[in-house]
């Protein structure tokens, strides 16, 4: 056999290189992310962690020994600009800066994010101090979750959740059924911004209207993610759209 001449050109990712850890369970974010981040300059890299078919705190536990591993199947050879752990309550159950060093233990990238992290970040970019939360949780993961924003220094007047446990219900909870929660959160007095919290749930097509509606600013795991990425990153995410969010 005749070996060919070859070149080697420049990388995937001119513009940034983005690493995504996705539950194994979670059917939304991925759908996202292609809209959020379409430019081909952008290389985004996804790997998925084990985790249960119920979302409680012993499966989000299990997370925290598979994360490592979740990490080391992205792309040895990549440069990652970010490498996000995309999961909001297993970020506060296992901590964000355990979660940085356990990615940052396997995958070379100058920097980690999660949506508990880019959350925070995001609401106080938009000067909301007091919010009101929307989830699918059962109590035993919504509550820690508005902890983790009332130690961060957040005022969280109201707190709504679906109450479900098993992520396939998850990922198909109606859109305008969040929608509905969303605008019945935002009538809390006081209530400076709403935030959906679980990247399984689908709330980018949402998030303008609600806005419009309720008159105040939106923030979705999602949303604030890709949006926290693309800061670190140096790029833009979601060409304007999606919530006041990501036309700062």
């Amino acid at each position: 056999m005749r070996h060919l001449p070859y070149t080697l050109t420049d990388p995937i990712g001119q513009a940034a290189t983005l690493g995504l850890i996705v539950l194994q369970v979670d059917q939304t974010i991925e759908q996202d992310f292609r809209r959020l981040f379409a430019d081909p300059e952008i290389a985004l890299y996804v790997s998925r962690i084990p985790s249960g078919a119920e979302l409680t705190p012993e499966t989000i536990a299990q997370m925290a020994a598979d994360l490592p591993q979740a990490a080391r199947l992205l792309p040895p050879a990549a440069r990652f600009d970010v490498i996000a752990y995309a999961c909001t309550s297993g970020t506060t159950l296992i901590g964000a800066d355990r979660v940085t060093q356990l990615v940052q233990g396997q995958a070379t990238t100058r920097a980690v994010t999660n949506p508990l992290t880019a959350s925070l970040a995001a609401l106080s970019a938009l000067y909301a101090q007091s919010i009101a939360i929307v989830s699918p949780y059962i109590p035993a993961v919504a509550v820690p979750i508005r902890d983790a924003f009332v130690q961060a220094g957040f005022e969280v007047p109201a707190t709504l959740s679906f109450g479900e446990e098993i992520e396939a219900n998850v990922a198909r909870i109606d859109p305008a059924d969040i929608h509905a929660a969303a605008v019945r959160a935002a009538q809390t007095p006081g209530v400076e911004a709403v935030f959906l919290s679980c990247t399984n749930l689908r709330t980018l097509d949402i998030i303008d209207d609600l806005e419009h509606e309720i008159g105040l600013p939106v923030v979705s795991s999602n949303q604030a993610l890709a949006w926290h990425m693309a800061r670190l990153a140096g790029v833009s995410a979601g060409t304007g759209k999606f919530g006041a969010l990501l036309r700062l």
